[in-house]
Protein backbone atom coordinates (compact mmCIF):
# COMPACT_ATOMS: atom_id res chain seq x y z
CA UNK A 1 0.00 0.00 0.00
CA UNK A 2 1.31 3.44 -0.92
CA UNK A 3 2.32 5.62 1.99
CA UNK A 4 -0.23 8.34 2.76
CA UNK A 5 1.13 11.88 2.51
CA UNK A 6 -0.27 13.64 5.57
CA UNK A 7 1.22 16.93 4.31
CA UNK A 8 -0.70 16.69 1.01
CA UNK A 9 2.51 17.23 -0.96
CA UNK A 10 3.22 20.62 0.63
CA UNK A 11 6.84 21.59 1.03
CA UNK A 12 8.07 23.30 4.21
CA UNK A 13 8.44 26.53 2.23
CA UNK A 14 4.82 26.31 1.05
CA UNK A 15 3.57 25.70 4.57
CA UNK A 16 5.63 28.62 5.83
CA UNK A 17 4.38 31.07 3.18
CA UNK A 18 0.76 31.08 4.31
CA UNK A 19 0.07 33.33 7.33
CA UNK A 20 -3.08 31.64 8.58
CA UNK A 21 -6.00 33.57 10.14
CA UNK A 22 -7.10 33.03 13.76
CA UNK A 23 -4.58 30.18 14.03
CA UNK A 24 -1.53 29.42 16.13
CA UNK A 25 0.67 29.22 13.04
CA UNK A 26 3.68 27.60 14.72
CA UNK A 27 1.59 24.95 16.41
CA UNK A 28 -0.39 24.19 13.26
CA UNK A 29 2.59 23.96 10.91
CA UNK A 30 4.38 21.54 13.23
CA UNK A 31 1.48 19.10 12.75
CA UNK A 32 -0.91 20.32 10.00
CA UNK A 33 -4.57 19.43 9.97
CA UNK A 34 -5.37 19.45 6.25
CA UNK A 35 -8.61 18.66 4.44
CA UNK A 36 -8.41 17.54 0.82
CA UNK A 37 -12.02 16.58 0.04
CA UNK A 38 -15.53 17.10 1.35
CA UNK A 39 -18.83 15.41 0.56
CA UNK A 40 -22.13 15.30 2.40
CA UNK A 41 -21.47 15.31 6.15
CA UNK A 42 -17.77 14.46 5.97
CA UNK A 43 -14.35 15.90 5.27
CA UNK A 44 -11.45 13.74 4.10
CA UNK A 45 -8.09 14.57 5.64
CA UNK A 46 -4.73 14.52 3.91
CA UNK A 47 -3.95 11.28 5.73
CA UNK A 48 -7.09 9.63 4.37
CA UNK A 49 -9.42 9.77 7.38
CA UNK A 50 -13.12 10.62 7.30
CA UNK A 51 -14.10 13.43 9.69
CA UNK A 52 -17.74 14.10 10.57
CA UNK A 53 -18.44 17.81 10.18
CA UNK A 54 -19.99 18.90 13.45
CA UNK A 55 -19.54 22.59 12.71
CA UNK A 56 -20.81 23.19 9.14
CA UNK A 57 -17.29 24.08 8.07
CA UNK A 58 -17.31 27.37 9.96
CA UNK A 59 -21.04 27.95 10.56
CA UNK A 60 -21.56 28.16 6.77
CA UNK A 61 -22.02 24.81 4.96
CA UNK A 62 -25.62 24.41 6.09
CA UNK A 63 -26.60 22.10 3.23
CA UNK A 64 -23.55 19.89 3.59
CA UNK A 65 -20.57 19.58 1.29
CA UNK A 66 -19.97 18.91 -2.38
CA UNK A 67 -23.41 20.02 -3.54
CA UNK A 68 -23.46 19.39 -7.28
CA UNK A 69 -26.31 21.87 -7.76
CA UNK A 70 -24.12 24.70 -6.51
CA UNK A 71 -21.04 23.55 -8.42
CA UNK A 72 -23.02 23.33 -11.66
CA UNK A 73 -24.55 26.78 -11.15
CA UNK A 74 -21.11 28.27 -10.51
CA UNK A 75 -19.62 26.56 -13.57
CA UNK A 76 -22.43 27.81 -15.84
CA UNK A 77 -22.09 31.34 -14.52
CA UNK A 78 -18.31 31.44 -15.01
CA UNK A 79 -18.81 30.67 -18.68
CA UNK A 80 -21.80 32.97 -19.17
CA UNK A 81 -20.63 36.05 -17.21
CA UNK A 82 -17.55 35.73 -15.04
CA UNK A 83 -17.56 39.31 -13.73
CA UNK A 84 -19.67 42.41 -14.07
CA UNK A 85 -18.66 45.84 -12.75
CA UNK A 86 -20.49 46.61 -9.54
CA UNK A 87 -20.53 50.41 -9.87
CA UNK A 88 -22.89 52.11 -12.34
CA UNK A 89 -23.52 48.82 -14.17
CA UNK A 90 -25.18 45.58 -13.17
CA UNK A 91 -26.28 42.09 -14.17
CA UNK A 92 -29.76 40.54 -13.94
CA UNK A 93 -28.98 37.80 -11.43
CA UNK A 94 -28.18 40.21 -8.58
CA UNK A 95 -31.63 41.77 -8.88
CA UNK A 96 -33.33 38.38 -8.97
CA UNK A 97 -31.38 37.30 -5.89
CA UNK A 98 -32.17 40.53 -4.06
CA UNK A 99 -35.91 40.08 -4.68
CA UNK A 100 -35.76 36.49 -3.54
CA UNK A 101 -33.99 37.45 -0.32
CA UNK A 102 -36.43 40.29 0.28
CA UNK A 103 -39.31 37.85 -0.04
CA UNK A 104 -37.69 35.61 2.61
CA UNK A 105 -37.10 38.42 5.09
CA UNK A 106 -39.54 39.40 7.83
CA UNK A 107 -41.62 42.57 7.64
CA UNK A 108 -40.20 45.24 5.30
CA UNK A 109 -36.50 44.33 5.38
CA UNK A 110 -36.67 44.34 1.61
CA UNK A 111 -33.73 46.45 0.40
CA UNK A 112 -30.60 44.36 -0.09
CA UNK A 113 -27.01 45.63 -0.29
CA UNK A 114 -24.50 42.97 -1.33
CA UNK A 115 -20.97 42.53 -0.03
CA UNK A 116 -18.55 39.63 0.36
CA UNK A 117 -18.40 38.56 4.00
CA UNK A 118 -19.87 39.03 7.43
CA UNK A 119 -17.11 41.49 8.30
CA UNK A 120 -18.02 43.65 5.30
CA UNK A 121 -21.70 43.31 6.10
CA UNK A 122 -21.12 44.61 9.64
CA UNK A 123 -19.18 47.66 8.50
CA UNK A 124 -21.75 48.30 5.76
CA UNK A 125 -24.59 48.23 8.30
CA UNK A 126 -22.80 50.62 10.65
CA UNK A 127 -22.09 53.06 7.82
CA UNK A 128 -25.70 52.89 6.65
CA UNK A 129 -26.89 53.61 10.20
CA UNK A 130 -24.75 56.71 10.57
CA UNK A 131 -25.47 57.95 7.05
CA UNK A 132 -29.20 57.41 7.59
CA UNK A 133 -29.34 59.83 10.49
CA UNK A 134 -27.28 62.38 8.56
CA UNK A 135 -29.74 62.07 5.67
CA UNK A 136 -32.55 62.61 8.19
CA UNK A 137 -30.95 65.90 9.21
CA UNK A 138 -29.65 64.52 12.51
CA UNK A 139 -25.88 64.27 12.00
CA UNK A 140 -25.23 64.28 15.76
CA UNK A 141 -26.55 60.69 16.00
CA UNK A 142 -23.25 58.89 15.46
CA UNK A 143 -22.61 56.86 18.63
CA UNK A 144 -22.75 53.08 18.24
CA UNK A 145 -23.56 50.48 20.89
CA UNK A 146 -22.52 46.84 20.82
CA UNK A 147 -22.54 44.07 23.40
CA UNK A 148 -19.86 42.31 25.43
CA UNK A 149 -18.89 38.98 23.87
CA UNK A 150 -20.39 40.07 20.56
CA UNK A 151 -18.63 39.24 17.30
CA UNK A 152 -19.17 41.30 14.18
CA UNK A 153 -16.20 40.37 12.04
CA UNK A 154 -12.70 41.79 11.97
CA UNK A 155 -12.87 45.10 10.10
CA UNK A 156 -12.39 48.19 12.25
CA UNK A 157 -16.10 48.84 12.63
CA UNK A 158 -16.72 45.22 13.54
CA UNK A 159 -13.98 44.92 16.14
CA UNK A 160 -15.06 48.24 17.64
CA UNK A 161 -18.69 47.34 18.17
CA UNK A 162 -17.81 43.73 18.87
CA UNK A 163 -17.18 42.79 22.47
CA UNK A 164 -14.37 40.23 22.27
CA UNK A 165 -11.24 41.88 23.71
CA UNK A 166 -8.85 39.42 22.07
CA UNK A 167 -9.98 40.58 18.64
CA UNK A 168 -9.07 44.23 19.23
CA UNK A 169 -6.35 44.59 21.88
CA UNK A 170 -3.47 44.21 19.40
CA UNK A 171 -4.57 46.94 17.01
CA UNK A 172 -4.63 50.13 18.98
CA UNK A 173 -7.53 52.58 19.20
CA UNK A 174 -10.71 51.67 17.37
CA UNK A 175 -14.05 53.49 17.19
CA UNK A 176 -15.38 54.93 20.45
CA UNK A 177 -18.22 52.48 21.16
CA UNK A 178 -20.22 51.57 24.28
CA UNK A 179 -21.21 48.02 25.12
CA UNK A 180 -24.18 46.39 26.75
CA UNK A 181 -23.35 43.49 29.10
CA UNK A 182 -23.54 39.99 27.68
CA UNK A 183 -26.46 37.74 28.58
CA UNK A 184 -24.58 34.75 30.00
CA UNK A 185 -26.04 34.67 33.52
CA UNK A 186 -25.15 32.06 36.21
CA UNK A 187 -28.80 31.46 37.06
CA UNK A 188 -29.44 30.31 33.48
CA UNK A 189 -26.84 27.54 33.42
CA UNK A 190 -27.95 24.35 31.63
CA UNK A 191 -31.00 26.04 30.10
CA UNK A 192 -32.69 24.27 27.22
CA UNK A 193 -33.44 26.81 24.52
CA UNK A 194 -33.90 30.43 25.55
CA UNK A 195 -33.08 31.01 29.24
CA UNK A 196 -35.83 32.13 31.59
CA UNK A 197 -34.11 34.68 33.81
CA UNK A 198 -32.99 38.28 33.44
CA UNK A 199 -34.19 39.16 29.97
CA UNK A 200 -35.93 42.47 30.46
CA UNK A 201 -33.51 43.62 33.15
CA UNK A 202 -30.49 42.94 30.93
CA UNK A 203 -32.07 44.82 28.01
CA UNK A 204 -32.86 47.72 30.30
CA UNK A 205 -29.13 48.27 30.76
CA UNK A 206 -29.42 50.19 27.52
CA UNK A 207 -31.05 52.94 29.58
CA UNK A 208 -27.76 53.49 31.43
CA UNK A 209 -25.98 54.20 28.15
CA UNK A 210 -28.81 56.43 26.95
CA UNK A 211 -28.61 58.40 30.19
CA UNK A 212 -24.84 58.78 29.77
CA UNK A 213 -24.79 59.95 26.15
CA UNK A 214 -28.34 61.03 25.36
CA UNK A 215 -30.51 59.24 22.84
CA UNK A 216 -30.11 62.22 20.51
CA UNK A 217 -26.48 61.17 19.99
CA UNK A 218 -26.97 57.41 19.51
CA UNK A 219 -27.27 56.00 16.00
CA UNK A 220 -27.66 52.26 16.50
CA UNK A 221 -27.45 49.20 18.71
CA UNK A 222 -25.89 46.18 17.01
CA UNK A 223 -26.16 42.67 18.47
CA UNK A 224 -26.31 39.05 17.40
CA UNK A 225 -29.71 37.47 18.16
CA UNK A 226 -27.58 34.88 19.88
CA UNK A 227 -23.83 35.29 20.18
CA UNK A 228 -22.33 32.55 18.04
CA UNK A 229 -18.57 33.00 18.05
CA UNK A 230 -18.52 33.57 21.81
CA UNK A 231 -20.12 30.17 22.34
CA UNK A 232 -23.87 30.21 21.63
CA UNK A 233 -24.79 32.77 24.29
CA UNK A 234 -28.57 33.00 24.10
CA UNK A 235 -30.90 35.93 24.83
CA UNK A 236 -33.10 35.33 27.88
CA UNK A 237 -36.82 35.40 27.22
CA UNK A 238 -38.08 38.95 26.76
CA UNK A 239 -34.61 40.39 26.13
CA UNK A 240 -34.89 41.08 22.41
CA UNK A 241 -38.47 42.31 22.73
CA UNK A 242 -37.50 44.84 25.40
CA UNK A 243 -34.47 45.97 23.42
CA UNK A 244 -36.73 46.55 20.41
CA UNK A 245 -39.13 48.59 22.54
CA UNK A 246 -36.36 50.80 23.88
CA UNK A 247 -34.88 51.39 20.44
CA UNK A 248 -38.31 52.40 19.18
CA UNK A 249 -38.91 54.67 22.16
CA UNK A 250 -35.59 56.50 21.86
CA UNK A 251 -35.31 56.53 18.05
CA UNK A 252 -32.27 54.26 17.84
CA UNK A 253 -31.76 51.81 14.98
CA UNK A 254 -31.59 48.14 15.95
CA UNK A 255 -29.19 46.01 13.89
CA UNK A 256 -29.18 42.21 14.03
CA UNK A 257 -26.01 40.43 12.97
CA UNK A 258 -27.43 37.23 11.48
CA UNK A 259 -24.24 36.06 9.79
CA UNK A 260 -24.43 32.90 11.90
CA UNK A 261 -28.14 32.67 12.73
CA UNK A 262 -29.40 33.52 9.24
CA UNK A 263 -30.51 30.92 6.70
CA UNK A 264 -31.96 28.31 8.96
CA UNK A 265 -29.73 27.79 11.99
CA UNK A 266 -32.62 28.47 14.41
CA UNK A 267 -35.18 26.54 12.36
CA UNK A 268 -36.49 29.68 10.65
CA UNK A 269 -35.03 31.59 7.75
CA UNK A 270 -33.77 34.21 10.21
CA UNK A 271 -33.57 34.44 13.97
CA UNK A 272 -35.64 37.62 13.71
CA UNK A 273 -38.50 35.39 12.63
CA UNK A 274 -37.77 32.63 15.14
CA UNK A 275 -37.60 35.07 18.08
CA UNK A 276 -40.38 37.37 16.89
CA UNK A 277 -38.34 40.60 16.83
CA UNK A 278 -37.61 42.48 13.61
CA UNK A 279 -34.57 44.78 13.45
CA UNK A 280 -34.14 47.85 11.25
CA UNK A 281 -31.03 46.46 9.55
CA UNK A 282 -29.85 42.85 9.32
CA UNK A 283 -26.47 41.48 8.25
CA UNK A 284 -25.97 38.05 6.68
CA UNK A 285 -23.26 35.96 5.01
CA UNK A 286 -22.00 32.36 5.48
CA UNK A 287 -25.14 30.28 4.80
CA UNK A 288 -26.28 32.57 1.98
CA UNK A 289 -24.07 30.61 -0.43
CA UNK A 290 -23.44 27.48 1.66
CA UNK A 291 -19.87 28.69 2.02
CA UNK A 292 -19.15 27.81 -1.61
CA UNK A 293 -18.35 31.37 -2.76
CA UNK A 294 -17.77 34.33 -0.41
CA UNK A 295 -20.85 36.53 -0.14
CA UNK A 296 -22.70 38.74 2.30
CA UNK A 297 -25.88 40.79 2.24
CA UNK A 298 -27.27 43.62 4.34
CA UNK A 299 -31.06 43.93 4.63
CA UNK A 300 -32.55 47.36 5.36
CA UNK A 301 -36.07 48.56 6.00
CA UNK A 302 -37.90 50.33 3.20
CA UNK A 303 -37.94 53.63 5.09
CA UNK A 304 -34.16 53.58 5.52
CA UNK A 305 -33.61 53.06 1.81
CA UNK A 306 -36.12 55.73 0.86
CA UNK A 307 -34.45 58.25 3.14
CA UNK A 308 -31.34 58.04 0.97
CA UNK A 309 -33.25 58.48 -2.30
CA UNK A 310 -32.92 62.26 -2.56
CA UNK A 311 -30.69 64.81 -4.26
CA UNK A 312 -29.51 64.65 -7.90
CA UNK A 313 -30.41 61.29 -9.42
CA UNK A 314 -26.99 60.79 -11.04
CA UNK A 315 -25.09 61.08 -7.74
CA UNK A 316 -24.62 57.87 -5.67
CA UNK A 317 -26.93 58.09 -2.68
CA UNK A 318 -24.57 55.94 -0.57
CA UNK A 319 -20.83 56.36 -1.16
CA UNK A 320 -20.01 52.78 -0.29
CA UNK A 321 -19.45 49.45 -2.03
CA UNK A 322 -16.95 46.78 -3.02
CA UNK A 323 -15.41 45.67 -6.30
CA UNK A 324 -16.97 42.27 -5.81
CA UNK A 325 -20.39 43.35 -4.53
CA UNK A 326 -23.04 41.06 -6.05
CA UNK A 327 -20.38 39.11 -7.95
CA UNK A 328 -22.16 37.05 -10.63
CA UNK A 329 -20.61 33.78 -9.51
CA UNK A 330 -21.52 34.43 -5.87
CA UNK A 331 -25.08 35.25 -6.92
CA UNK A 332 -25.28 31.97 -8.84
CA UNK A 333 -24.04 30.05 -5.81
CA UNK A 334 -26.56 31.82 -3.57
CA UNK A 335 -29.50 31.14 -5.88
CA UNK A 336 -28.58 27.44 -6.05
CA UNK A 337 -28.21 27.35 -2.26
CA UNK A 338 -31.64 28.89 -1.73
CA UNK A 339 -33.07 26.30 -4.13
CA UNK A 340 -31.62 23.53 -1.97
CA UNK A 341 -32.98 25.04 1.24
CA UNK A 342 -36.42 25.30 -0.35
CA UNK A 343 -36.61 21.99 -2.22
CA UNK A 344 -35.22 19.90 0.64
CA UNK A 345 -37.15 21.85 3.32
CA UNK A 346 -33.97 22.16 5.34
CA UNK A 347 -35.25 24.84 7.73
CA UNK A 348 -38.09 22.55 8.76
CA UNK A 349 -35.53 19.77 9.11
CA UNK A 350 -33.66 21.91 11.61
CA UNK A 351 -36.85 22.20 13.65
CA UNK A 352 -37.28 18.43 13.67
CA UNK A 353 -33.64 17.70 14.55
CA UNK A 354 -33.20 20.42 17.19
CA UNK A 355 -34.73 18.35 20.04
CA UNK A 356 -32.35 15.49 19.24
CA UNK A 357 -29.32 17.77 19.41
CA UNK A 358 -30.65 19.27 22.63
CA UNK A 359 -30.98 15.86 24.27
CA UNK A 360 -27.61 14.69 22.98
CA UNK A 361 -25.76 17.74 24.29
CA UNK A 362 -27.50 17.90 27.66
CA UNK A 363 -26.78 14.22 28.19
CA UNK A 364 -23.16 15.34 28.72
CA UNK A 365 -23.99 17.36 31.82
CA UNK A 366 -22.40 14.74 34.09
CA UNK A 367 -19.09 14.69 32.18
CA UNK A 368 -15.90 15.99 33.82
CA UNK A 369 -15.22 19.73 33.60
CA UNK A 370 -18.67 20.63 32.17
CA UNK A 371 -20.09 23.77 33.85
CA UNK A 372 -22.79 24.78 31.35
CA UNK A 373 -24.60 23.55 28.23
CA UNK A 374 -26.60 25.78 25.88
CA UNK A 375 -28.60 25.07 22.74
CA UNK A 376 -30.86 26.64 20.13
CA UNK A 377 -31.91 25.09 16.84
CA UNK A 378 -28.93 23.23 15.38
CA UNK A 379 -26.42 25.13 17.50
CA UNK A 380 -25.06 24.24 20.89
CA UNK A 381 -22.22 24.86 23.29
CA UNK A 382 -20.54 22.97 26.10
CA UNK A 383 -18.70 25.26 28.47
CA UNK A 384 -15.80 23.81 30.42
CA UNK A 385 -14.12 24.80 33.65
CA UNK A 386 -10.88 26.50 32.59
CA UNK A 387 -7.56 25.30 33.89
CA UNK A 388 -5.84 27.72 36.22
CA UNK A 389 -3.49 29.89 34.18
CA UNK A 390 -4.34 28.11 30.90
CA UNK A 391 -7.42 29.77 29.50
CA UNK A 392 -8.96 27.86 26.54
CA UNK A 393 -6.34 25.08 26.71
CA UNK A 394 -8.72 22.37 27.92
CA UNK A 395 -11.34 23.14 25.27
CA UNK A 396 -8.65 23.18 22.59
CA UNK A 397 -7.45 19.73 23.67
CA UNK A 398 -11.01 18.39 23.56
CA UNK A 399 -11.54 19.66 20.01
CA UNK A 400 -8.17 18.37 18.76
CA UNK A 401 -8.73 14.96 20.33
CA UNK A 402 -12.22 14.87 18.79
CA UNK A 403 -10.63 15.62 15.43
CA UNK A 404 -8.22 12.73 15.88
CA UNK A 405 -11.26 10.55 16.56
CA UNK A 406 -13.03 11.73 13.41
CA UNK A 407 -15.18 14.68 14.52
CA UNK A 408 -14.81 18.37 13.62
CA UNK A 409 -15.90 20.87 16.27
CA UNK A 410 -14.67 24.32 17.30
CA UNK A 411 -13.42 25.81 20.52
CA UNK A 412 -13.90 29.41 21.51
CA UNK A 413 -12.34 30.29 24.82
CA UNK A 414 -13.28 27.48 27.18
CA UNK A 415 -16.39 26.57 25.21
CA UNK A 416 -16.86 23.83 22.62
CA UNK A 417 -19.31 24.83 19.90
CA UNK A 418 -21.44 22.41 17.89
CA UNK A 419 -23.29 23.46 14.72
CA UNK A 420 -23.72 20.63 12.22
CA UNK A 421 -25.06 20.90 8.67
CA UNK A 422 -28.81 20.60 8.37
CA UNK A 423 -28.50 17.29 6.50
CA UNK A 424 -27.20 15.53 9.62
CA UNK A 425 -29.19 12.52 10.86
CA UNK A 426 -30.01 11.40 14.38
CA UNK A 427 -27.36 8.65 14.37
CA UNK A 428 -24.70 11.22 13.52
CA UNK A 429 -25.94 13.48 16.32
CA UNK A 430 -25.47 10.54 18.69
CA UNK A 431 -21.96 10.05 17.30
CA UNK A 432 -21.15 13.65 18.22
CA UNK A 433 -22.35 13.09 21.80
CA UNK A 434 -20.58 9.73 22.20
CA UNK A 435 -17.32 11.10 20.87
CA UNK A 436 -17.49 14.12 23.15
CA UNK A 437 -18.27 11.95 26.18
CA UNK A 438 -15.26 9.72 25.49
CA UNK A 439 -12.96 12.70 24.99
CA UNK A 440 -14.20 14.63 28.03
CA UNK A 441 -13.59 11.56 30.20
CA UNK A 442 -10.02 11.34 28.88
CA UNK A 443 -8.88 14.99 28.95
CA UNK A 444 -7.55 16.22 32.29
Amino acid sequence: MAEIDSFAGLSPDELDAHWMPFTGNRQFKANPRLFVHAEGMHYTTADGRQVLDGFSGLWCCNAGHGRKEIADAVARQLVELDYSPAFQFGHPLSFKLAKRLADMAPDDLNRIFFCNSGSEAADTALKIARAYWRAKGRPEKIRLIGRAQGYHGVNFGGISIGGMPGNRKHFGPALDVDHLPHTLLPENRFSRGLPAHGGEAMAARLLDIIELHGAENIAAVMIEPFAGSAGVILPPKGYLQRLRELCNQYEILLIFDEVITGFGRTGAAFAAEAFGVVPDIMTTAKGISNGAVPMGAVFAREEIYNTFMQGPEHIPELAHGYTYSAHPVACAAAMATLDIYEHEKLFARVQSLAPHLEEALHSLRDCPHVIDIRNCGLAGAIQLQPRAGEASKRAMEVVLESYRRGLLLRWTGDTIAVAPPFIIDTAQIETIAKTLRAVLQKVD
